[in-house]
């Protein structure tokens, strides 16, 4: 039986059950009243009405029975209306949420229902309304990741099929032919490599081995690393204290314990200054710094780039997303801050950014600090 029906029957129950016991309940209560007005009315009228008792009393209780009876009628009538259209009315706000599931299961995401009302109906339409957004925002990013990992992989396979083909004279050089596939085969390898921790960065499933960690380690280690490259490009990078103004700026000798992954920890800021060194032009300055407060690390990596426009700092943890549209492809695989922001908070962690356009961006890296004695938590 549908839903309507199935309402209104259990609504019209209840309506006979409560005109059942308003009957009874009458003939019951009311023949007290009956007798005390008839004594009363006797008593009034002396002697003479002793012998009308009987037929008073059982002439007061067959009008109260025939008005009851007169009158039910007429009001299960009203309320059989009354709960027919409260019956439509829920029926009804059931089958437009049935056909807005119906458009959201066929793709239609804009898809959304009212939300007037302050009952419970109201909110479920409002969370229907909120799936119905994220799914739409769930959908967008499956289409950009498409279109995004196409554009990743076009250029690299065109190199390699350009490279297989034989030249028109029929001649080619070795050297040149075996050394030109491996950098475009290398990104593949990279793209490749960088989606499927990305998925299993998001599926949890990220194999994690934290233990005690100096965090100047890592900062001093990522120095080492990015040194080079910083140099080649004409950026400056620094790693220590905010007062410190000397590009070779040593590592401070007291130590910030924390509870990290090394490996993977390594592997936020590799892609932190990655990002950092793509985006600050020759001449610019990238500042690496660590504190301690409230039981957490925060590690600050700070550059004087481009900066992020406002509407796009909630998007620049997104797969392949570029706030520069026109950007070329470059040595990054377009996931290292959705790998970063990850695995950060795998470990217990998080990542944010500030940014100013045309000042540069502060990306925040927190995580667990060593409990009080230095022993392991957990």
């Amino acid at each position: 039986m549908r839903l309507f029906p199935r309402l209104l029957l259990s609504h019209l129950a209840v309506i006979t059950a409560m005109g059942a016991v308003l009957v009874l309940t009458a003939e019951l209560a009311a023949h007290p009243f009956i007798q005390r007005h008839v004594d009363e009315m006797v008593r009034q009228m002396g002697g003479a009405g002793a012998g009308m008792r009987d037929d008073l009393s059982h002439g007061m209780r067959e009008t109260l029975t025939r008005a009851l009876l007169t009158a039910l009628p007429l009001a299960l009538l009203v309320a059989t209306a009354t709960a027919w259209i409260a019956a439509r009315r829920v029926t009804d706000s059931v089958r437009t949420l049935q056909a807005g599931s119906a458009a959201l299961a066929s793709g239609e995401y804009g898809r959304r229902l009212p939300e007037g009302g302050q009952d419970e109906l109201a909110e479920l339409a409002h969370s229907f309304n909120v799936m119905a957004g994220t799914l739409a925002q769930v959908e967008q990013g499956r289409v950009e990741l498409i279109g995004n990992v196409a554009h990743e992989l076009r250029a690299p396979v065109s190199a390699v099929r350009r490279d297989g083909e034989p030249p028109p004279d029929g001649q080619v050089d070795t050297h040149e032919a075996l050394g030109a596939g491996p950098p475009e085969l290398g990104s593949l390898e990279r793209l490749a490599r960088d989606l499927s921790l990305v998925s299993r960065v998001e599926a949890g499933q990220v194999d994690l081995r934290p233990q005690v960690t100096d965090v100047w380690t890592l900062l001093e280690h990522a120095l080492q690393r990015f040194a080079l490259p910083f140099e080649e490009r004409g950026v400056t990078l620094r790693v220590g204290p905010l007062s410190s103004t000397s590009p070779a700026s040593p590592i401070p000798a007291s130590p910030i314990p924390v509870w990290t992954d090394p490996e993977r920890a390594a592997q936020i800021l590799g892609n932190l200054l990655g990002n950092a060194l793509r985006h600050t032009p020759p001449g610019g300055r990238v500042q690496v710094t660590a504190h301690a407060h409230a039981g957490r690390v925060q590690v600050t990596v700070q550059d004087t780039g481009s900066g992020i426009a406002p509407e796009h700092l909630d998007r620049v943890f997104e797969r392949f997303f570029r706030a520069d549209a026109a950007r070329t492809r470059g040595e990054g695989s377009g996931v290292g801050l959705t790998v970063a922001r990850g695995l950060a908070r795998a470990l217990g962690g998080d990542l944010t950014v500030q940014s100013t356009v045309g000042e540069g961006s502060t990306f925040s890296w927190t995580l667990p600090a060593l409990p009080p004695g230095g022993h392991d938590p957990g």
